[in-house]
């Protein structure tokens, strides 16, 4: 996974990969460029085998601020309609990335987490903040609705429906203790302890099997779309395929033996 972009921040250690987007004097907002090589860094991840595991990291106190108010917000009043639909896709896009990718996505939130930036954490597999997370799904704010990259999907899978439209209809800001307690966060600790448990939840996903991990991933999707019939055949299928697998094989012979699997794919 190439390490070079221009746009955003990226550090590889091992199978663990770390991003951030990185204008901190600005509480980090999207641009049209950081918006396309997001997208485009998340579906080449699919393709390399060699990460295990994202973090989404905050930066400078903040994960996001959402969409540039100078750089796209004042642009895109003067857009025709076929330039807005084309920055709504490719916007859209991002998330189909990040869910198609076929590694976890942990999102490490910080500050203000807000407009797209709160799309980006609710994409994520899991989501963890310290007390100071103010996540805010804005849309309605600037005037937009809140059906924007797959919050009116997603997000109500998160929270619940009635949840998630008080954050859309409103768009206010969710503590990190509401996170917390509705679901959105699966942990909220102290802010200098963030990115230490991120990356231990990173390592502990990278440790397990990469393939079965994927697949996990892969039928989280898709299964939103499936009746219950179709998603048991499914899975029946997927963990058939899982059972072809060495890693499989490896946990069976570190059980008997007994000692603790180690986890090379294949």
């Amino acid at each position: 996974m190439r390490s070079d972009v221009t746009h955003f921040r990226c550090e590889i250690d091992g199978p663990v990969v770390t991003v951030a987007l990185d204008r901190p004097e600005r509480k980090n907002p999207l641009s049209f460029e950081s918006y396309a090589e997001l997208r485009d860094w998340f579906r080449e991840l699919h393709y390399d085998d060699a990460v295990r595991a994202v973090i989404f990291a905050p930066n400078g106190g903040n994960f996001s601020s959402g969409g540039d108010v100078h750089d796209i917000i004042g642009p895109l009043t003067r857009m025709s309609m076929k330039e807005l639909l084309g920055f709504t896709r490719m916007t859209g896009d991002l998330v189909k990335a990040m869910i198609g990718c076929g590694k976890p996505v942990i999102a490490a939130v910080d500050g203000v987490c807000a407009g797209a930036g709160a799309i980006i954490a609710m994409a994520s597999d899991l989501r963890i903040a310290t007390p100071e997370a103010k996540t805010a799904f804005l849309f309605n704010r600037v005037g937009l609705a809140g059906c924007d990259m797959g919050a009116c999907a997603m997000l109500p899978r998160i929270i619940g429906q009635g949840r998630a439209a008080e954050l859309l209809y409103f768009g206010r800001s969710m503590s990190a203790e509401e996170g917390l307690a509705w679901g959105f966060f699966n942990r909220v600790v102290a802010q200098n302890e963030l990115m230490e448990e991120a990356r231990a939840m990173a390592r502990r996903i990278a440790e397990g099997p990469a393939f079965a991990n994927m697949m996990t991933k892969t039928m989280l999707a898709q299964e939103w779309s499936m009746s219950l019939d179709q998603a048991i055949e499914a899975e029946a299928q997927a963990q058939a395929i899982c059972m072809q697998g060495n890693d499989f094989r490896r946990a069976y012979e570190a059980f008997v033996a007994r000692e603790n699997p180690v986890f090379r794919g294949g």
